[in-house]
């Protein structure tokens, strides 16, 4: 339930100065006329996570607005002052097509000049990787990109990137966080100072479309004859991602028109995240229509991709992120010389086992992190006497190489693009390289469920459903015997068999996985970005021949159902 006493106090701070004429009279307005969104937009404040901040645009402090993200930027502000030493610093901001983005980004960018720092601003949205990329271009100390990714149109966020090009993990992310904390919004310094501004735009472009191809194009293939039907979802990859395919040498592309000018209210879809097959809808249609050989879809800020290819029927399937992930990990692989130990592969903890299967068979290294991509960045940093090759997560997101430090929807749409020319070129399709895959490594699969809950009382709703599944003990799942159980909370493993515990070596965080003798894994966590709670499904069993894909695949997927329904799904 709502804290009553903290939404007066809240109520009483922004009823008043420092809150400006318009803020104080939404303020009351709000209070006056609806009172669940009031409660729910002042029963808490909105935190400044290890990830940033993000949240549904609106007045309180639970809200996305100039003064809960300025209140962001001073306490950012004062920690780089604090830190420079005299030295100029400079920070580089982006922002997407989301309706209150270029305003939110000017504020950002007020902040910071008010406060002698000096600003590279773009001048209209841009991709998320391509921030990631101008951050050690232009040789900042931080970078802050304006965007809720995939999230519904009241949505809107603020992604913090440090001077590596990753987002700000352990020890920054924390020192940054306690600054936010103690910064009051009287602080906040919203008077901008024109001369620490300067605005970029096109030769941050060029370089980072010269460098998505030097990275992405790898393949051997007669690129003209491979047909793509795109959709940028009406988000920031509208104008980049169509050069980069065409500077690659793919000049049989199709763009969805009513999808590709940008647009924050996302008219033609429920939600622009390419995870969801409705999303991709309009761009399978027009693939029907020109018979295209691959479909791509980015989210809003262009780091994850949707990819739709054809099934062993001809008809148009979505892969998963764990297939896409597999099939560009192991083609980029094949691409590689010289491969050993000293080379390594990401991904995280809740995605597709397969991997391990694919660094075996290359002889490579693999690195698991928590979810998010800055664990994956983290790890280039940590391991720096060996090469990163690329990596991904099952939620639509891979990196190729590291040259941009987050997930990358440019340069990994380019990558599929480059395995799909390849094959066709062979007389084949991307269904044929994934059951390849299968048949080599093994046939693995994948789904996901996502339970929304929200407001107060959804919040502890999936602090329940956690505790629940700590407290209950599982001996089984689909019949087979529980092995293996995994608390990163309490960073604990336990071999359920001897009951030997041992550590895990990770950073805390509210993940449980269970693992049984024939390979079921159970993961379930809370999301960090939307009032979700999400649980991650893997089942496999060996695949002897091609004939028996769809078979096998129909066993699997019966195999889901049933344990889905054991966790009552």
């Amino acid at each position: 339930m709502a804290n009553n006493k903290l939404i007066e106090q809240n109520l009483n701070v922004w009823s008043h100065s420092p809150f400006d004429k318009e803020t104080i009279s939404k303020t009351l307005k709000l209070k006056d006329t609806n009172n669940e969104d009031f409660n729910d937009s002042f029963y808490t404040d909105l935190s400044f996570g290890t990830g940033g901040m993000r949240g549904i645009v609106g007045t309180g402090p639970n809200r996305v607005n100039k003064y809960t993200f300025g209140r962001n930027t001073q306490g950012i502000s004062n920690y780089i002052n604090n830190q420079s030493n005299n030295i100029q610093e400079s920070v580089v901001i982006a922002y997407d097509c989301r309706n209150d983005s270029e305003y939110l980004a000017n504020q950002v960018a007020d902040i910071f000049s008010a406060n002698n720092i000096k600003v590279y601003l773009f001048n209209s949205i841009r991709p998320t990787p391509e921030l990631s990329y101008a951050v050690v271009k232009l040789n900042c100390i931080c970078g802050i990109v304006l965007t809720a990714s995939h999230n519904p149109p009241e949505y809107n966020g603020y992604k913090v990137y440090w001077k590596d090009g990753g987002q700000i993990v352990p020890p920054i992310d924390t020192k940054l966080i306690n600054e936010i904390n103690k910064t009051n919004y009287s602080e906040i310094n919203f008077k901008r100072n024109k001369s620490f501004i300067e605005i970029i735009g096109k030769e941050i472009d060029d370089t980072f479309i010269k460098d998505s191809i030097l990275n992405g194009k790898v393949g051997d293939s007669n690129r003209k004859d491979y047909k793509i039907v795109f959709t940028p979802l009406h988000g920031t990859s509208y104008k980049i991602l169509p050069e980069v395919l065409k500077g690659a040498g793919y000049t049989d592309l199709h763009i969805v028109k009513d999808q590709a000018i940008p647009d924050g209210n996302f008219p033609t879809v429920k939600s622009p995240n390419p995870e969801e097959p409705e999303a991709l809808k309009m761009a399978i249609e027009l693939a029907r229509d020109k018979d295209a050989d691959i479909v791509i879809g980015t989210d809003p800020d262009a780091d994850r991709v949707g990819i739709a290819i054809k099934d062993l029927d001809g008809e148009y399937m979505i892969v998963n992120g764990n297939q896409m992930m597999v099939i560009l990990t192991d083609y980029l692989l094949s691409k590689k010389k010289n491969l050993d130990k000293s080379c390594f592969i990401g991904s995280t903890i809740v995605s597709t086992q397969m991997l391990f299967k694919i660094a075996k068979s290359y002889n490579v290294d693999i690195k698991l992190g928590l979810t998010g991509f800055k664990w994956i960045a983290k790890m280039i940093n940590d391991f720096s006497d060996q090469k990163f090759i690329g990596g991904g997560e099952e939620s639509y997101g891979f990196m190729v190489g590291d040259f941009v430090r987050d997930k990358d929807a440019i340069t990994s749409s380019l990558l599929a693009c480059e395995a799909g020319s390849e094959f066709k070129s062979n007389g084949l399709n991307l269904i044929d390289y994934l059951i390849e895959c299968y048949l080599k490594y093994g046939f693995y699969k994948e789904k996901l469920i996502s339970v929304e809950k929200k407001g107060a009382e959804g919040n502890e709703e999936i602090k329940s459903i956690m505790n629940k599944l700590r407290k209950e003990k599982i001996s089984k799942i689909d019949g087979s015997k529980l092995i293996l159980t995994q608390d990163f909370e309490k960073l604990e493993q336990v071999n359920e068999i001897n009951g030997n515990k041992t550590v895990l070596n990770f950073p805390k965080s509210n993940v449980l996985i269970f693992e049984t003798e024939d390979g079921t894994r159970v993961a379930a966590r809370p999301s960090g970005t939307e009032p979700k709670i999400k649980f991650y499904f893997s089942v496999n069993m060996v695949l002897p021949s091609k004939e028996l894909f769809k078979k096998n695949n129909n066993i699997l997927d019966k195999k889901l159902e049933r344990i889905c329904k054991e966790f009552n799904f």
